[in-house]
């Protein structure tokens, strides 16, 4: 969880720096900055848990690992 909240502070900064940036308004960046990495990191948290089941072995390799140990 605190790989997620490290990485929602680095995404609203660097979002709010490209929209204001790209429109000079505080109040566009500010919006797009809270906006935009609150959907991503949301996004960002079931990327992860997915890809952690993903790049598991399915479970007749894992059990037959478990009984080799035996």
């Amino acid at each position: 969880m605190k790989k997620t909240i490290s990485f929602a502070v680095m995404h609203f900064c660097v979002a709010f720096s490209v929209a204001y940036i790209m429109t000079g308004s505080v109040v566009v960046g500010g919006m797009l900055a809270l906006i935009e990495p609150a959907v991503n990191t949301v996004v960002f948290y079931f990327h992860e848990k997915a890809w952690t089941r993903f790049d598991r072995p399915p479970r007749a390799l894992r059990e037959d690992a478990a009984m080799a140990v035996m």
